[in-house]
């Protein structure tokens, strides 16, 4: 039987925000698989989507560099382990660093710009500052017009290619993604696995109402509807003008999205919960 931790259930209270014994329930249920208590939860109780792990505490800074035509830009995410180091002048140097080397060589992948001198100068950095820092992502975006948007503490960042219109609207445009985070750039782009997953739990919803089948299909078209608007950039209220859809901002300019990319420092990056108690206690315990 897996043995379910204080910290698991807590995370679990954080993101969903219901009872500590419905959460060590359902991680009981699931092996202490998070995601899935999430998911099963969401399924059982009505919950909206959980919030993320609060684990997520990866440091560091993202960068952008954009051509002079306008028609491409680089975006690059650094990390270190802590804050302090992430302000710090030489790993500023280091961003910068690598950010010229992916303009000037638009590598297919992290592993081919850190091949030569960079590695070399990232160890250099590793021992001077003695903290680990790792090159972690790096894209290449090209189209018609390229806007670009870093927030001021240097933590997100977003590139967005347009078909066409002008360089502040691409610019309004990056900025929206920055604030809303979308998930795609049109309904039709939503992964479908993703998309069935979502269908599901409001099926397994629906149907506690105890309405027939033909109502709960149409609550449920009615959700993922609902869903994919909410995700999709072209549906989503403009930030600084919500009277206005992006798609409809872009359809008066003339243009349409190519694409977009938005990083985040340390999004998806799960640092272990060190329970420092717990291991003084264990440290005394093998001591005697």
């Amino acid at each position: 039987m897996t043995t379910i931790t204080a910290s698991q259930v807590k995370e679990l209270r954080e993101r969903t925000g219901l009872g500590m014994m419905e959460c060590k329930k359902a991680l009981v249920e699931t092996a202490g698989d998070i995601d899935l208590a999430i998911e099963n939860l969401r399924k059982s109780s009505g919950m909206k989507a959980a919030k993320k792990a609060g684990r997520i505490a990866a440091q560091g800074a993202v960068a952008i560099k954009v051509s002079d035509d306008g028609r491409l830009g680089v975006l690059v995410e650094i990390n270190s382990e802590t804050d302090f180091v992430a302000r710090d002048d030489n790993f500023r140097a280091f961003v910068k660093t690598v950010l010229e080397h992916a303009y000037r060589d638009r590598p297919g992948d992290v592993a081919a710009l850190m091949a030569g001198e960079l590695e070399t100068a990232r160890e250099a950095l590793v021992q001077k500052i003695g903290e680990n820092i790792n090159v972690r992502r790096a894209v290449v975006v090209e189209a018609a017009v390229v806007g670009s948007y870093v927030h001021s503490n240097d933590r997100i960042a977003v590139l967005v290619g347009l078909t066409g219109g002008s360089a502040e609207l691409a610019r309004d445009i990056a900025m929206h993604v920055a604030a809303v985070n979308p998930q795609v750039a049109k309904p039709q782009d939503m992964p479908q696995d993703l998309l069935e997953k979502e269908r599901e739990i409001y099926v397994v919803q629906a149907r506690e109402s105890g309405k027939p089948d033909a109502i709960v299909e149409k609550m449920v078209a009615g959700r993922v509807s609902k869903f994919l608007a909410e995700v999709s950039l072209v549906e989503q209220p403009f930030v600084k003008d919500p009277d206005v859809k992006v798609g409809q901002l872009l359809k008066d300019a003339g243009c349409d999205v190519q694409e977009f990319v938005r990083f985040e420092v340390g999004e998806g990056i799960e640092v272990e919960a060190v329970d420092f108690a717990a291991e003084v206690a264990a440290q005394v315990s093998s001591q005697k």
